[in-house]
């Protein structure tokens, strides 16, 4: 899936976890995330928490959209990326890194996926997110519904006969909670029914999907 581009890339060297630069991806979900909102406004240039922390958490749910979607939708399993296992490093520009070392392949179904990506990562993101600073819950999960379809649209074009696959995935995973409500498929592909307020960043600007167009 790595050479469908870098947000599908995952690293699975069983080395990673003594390394000092990776980290549990759990501490983004903690200690760390104040550290790499600040991080994120500075390289943005944004004097905004709350728009560094909507961007950032885009990133994230893209980063672990991407390599599940696009292994259940091409190899029928979803890698298990166990909160307690999996890991993360930063990297400018561009996406956090992530390792799996050793994740077993679980059942591709929305049901799993869901549980995988949401359950044990988005949820926790989302109240971690919150309580450092002022973003709306909705806001974040428009996010995550974006990174998704943003996800769907990058795999299916790497590889086309899977495409109805993947938009029937992503659209059962958009019909239930919390995904539900955030945005649907029309005339122009996906629109969302929030902004992640890009557009506050100098230099920046609206979105394809964005609800303020």
């Amino acid at each position: 899936m790595a050479r469908v581009g870098p947000y599908f890339s995952v690293a699975i060297d069983p080395d990673v976890a003594d390394h000092p630069l990776w980290r549990p991806l759990t501490e983004l979900y903690g200690p760390a995330l104040p550290d790499q909102i600040a991080a994120v406004r500075m390289r943005l240039g944004t004097s905004e928490d709350r728009v560094a922390a909507s961007l950032l958490f885009q990133g994230v749910a893209g980063r672990l959209w991407s390599p599940a979607l696009a292994a259940a939708v091409v190899h029928g399993r979803v890698p298990h990326l166990d909160p307690a296992r999996t890991y993360w490093r930063a990297a400018s520009p561009g996406p956090i890194l992530l390792a799996t070392p050793g994740a077993p392949a679980l059942p591709a179904d929305p049901d799993t996926f869901r549980r995988v990506v949401i359950e044990d990562h988005l949820t926790p993101l989302v109240a971690a997110v919150r309580a450092v600073t002022p973003v709306a819950e909705g806001l974040l999960w428009g996010n995550a519904a974006s990174a998704l379809a943003g996800a769907m649209t990058v795999v299916s074009r790497a590889r086309p006969p899977v495409s109805g696959t993947a938009l029937r995935f992503v659209e059962e995973l958009l019909a239930e909670p919390p995904l539900a409500g955030t945005g649907g498929f029309g005339r122009y592909g996906f629109r969302r029914r929030s902004c992640c307020l890009y557009y506050r960043v100098p230099g920046g600007g609206k979105c394809g999907d964005c609800a303020l167009l």
